[in-house]
């Protein structure tokens, strides 16, 4: 686990740390806290140094979605080489490209790698089956710094007629035991990418639950993954929500720039963004997830191609401000005082997509320009 020094880390997670140690403190030596005497201060100072250690603060970095069905993109290696130029130091790919592994090895870019959506069937059929695609795409590339593996992307009961939901689990399964097999459980975690869609009644988000149709496929991945420590990985999109709601919605409060409003469970929320996220949270609660995180695997704003909303101001506005707030430590009403591990989509224009929104959520250009200020 990285661990940057103390005195560099973000006050919020100092001051976390600090209550940590006061109240492990408190409760294992309350003589000490009682005679407030310089052992009280040498003991605090070596528990807290220890419990330091066992805290996470990689969370805050905010990495990058590389979606390749663009024109004239930069090579992989090109690629890599703009992410460390630009101190982009987590990346999602939603297949194991090869020339694109090769690229990463040495990188020391952390990488969210999918398991595409055509090869879950093969991979749900067999545990062999998982070993060899874990072999071939995880192994093979132990320069890689693999983070998670996505098993399917925004897979739904509501969308597949294909009995494709079916192999979700099953597949999330198998990959899990070849990774475990392979030694690389702690390092690695297995979940898969869902979009917002799978909840309903999101408002206020306290009272977030899936959707009654989907309960019987997410209920049994969100306890899998409970039981594995593991996270779900969540496609998080407030464009989405706003351009649905536009009259109920204000643009500011999906752009981070409103003062906040009170919802009728008396939350007070800065942002539509939060709102979502616990929203999820709560659903995640009520399948039996409690102790399941959230990394937000995609978010951004488009720049055109979608009216007046998308514009190149409106995207910079978002994704700037995203970036403050998940890297800070003010978390979500539900989650306070932590970062949000977060995934920018995405890296370049893909205008081999469509709708035509679709082909603008680039942050650079395939000259590898950036198309607007933005500082990660």
């Amino acid at each position: 686990m990285h661990l940057p020094s103390y005195p560099f880390c973000k006050r919020g997670a100092q001051f976390v740390a600090h209550q940590v140690v006061l109240e492990y403190c408190l409760f294992h030596y309350p003589w000490l806290v009682k005679n407030n005497n310089s052992e009280f201060t040498a003991t605090m100072f070596v528990i807290g140094l220890l419990l330091l250690a066992t805290l996470d603060y990689t969370g805050a970095q905010t990495g990058v979605c590389y979606g390749r069905l663009g024109s004239n993109l930069p090579s992989p290696a090109d690629v890599v080489a703009l992410c460390k130029q630009n101190n982009i130091k987590r990346m999602r790919i939603y297949d194991p490209d090869h020339s694109t592994l090769q690229a990463l090895a040495g990188s020391n870019i952390e990488v969210i790698l999918g398991v595409p959506n055509t090869d879950l069937q093969n991979v749900a059929a067999s545990q062999d089956n998982a070993n060899n695609w874990v072999k071939n795409n995880v192994r093979n590339y132990p320069n890689v710094k693999f983070r998670y593996i996505a098993v399917g992307n925004e897979i739904s009961p509501l969308a597949c007629t294909a009995g494709c939901p079916d192999f979700v689990l099953p597949a999330i399964r198998n990959i899990f035991n070849a990774i475990s097999a392979a030694g690389l459980g702690n390092q690695i975690k297995v979940s898969t990418a869902v979009e917002t869609g799978l909840v309903g009644n999101s408002f206020p988000p306290s009272a977030g639950t899936f959707q009654p149709q989907v309960q019987k496929f997410i209920n049994p991945i969100v306890q899998f993954l409970a039981s594995k420590g593991a996270p779900l990985l969540v496609n998080v999109y407030p464009y989405f929500v706003y351009i649905g709601n536009p009259g109920s919605i204000a643009l500011d409060y999906a752009l981070f720039t409103a003062s906040g409003i009170t919802l009728p469970d008396g939350v007070k929320y800065q942002n539509l963004f939060d709102a979502i996220l616990d929203a999820i949270y709560s659903a995640l609660e009520r399948a039996g997830g409690s102790s399941v995180e959230i990394v937000v695997s995609e978010t951004g704003w488009p720049s055109a191609g979608g009216g007046q909303a998308t514009s190149i101001d409106n995207a910079r506005t978002y994704n700037n401000n995203l970036i403050k707030h998940v890297n800070g430590s003010s978390g979500t009403p539900k989650r306070p005082r932590r970062a949000i591990e977060t995934y920018i989509f995405d890296l370049f224009d893909e205008d081999q997509k469509s709708p035509e929104y679709e082909k603008h959520f680039g942050l650079f250009l395939p000259n590898k320009k950036r198309k607007y200020p933005i500082s990660f």
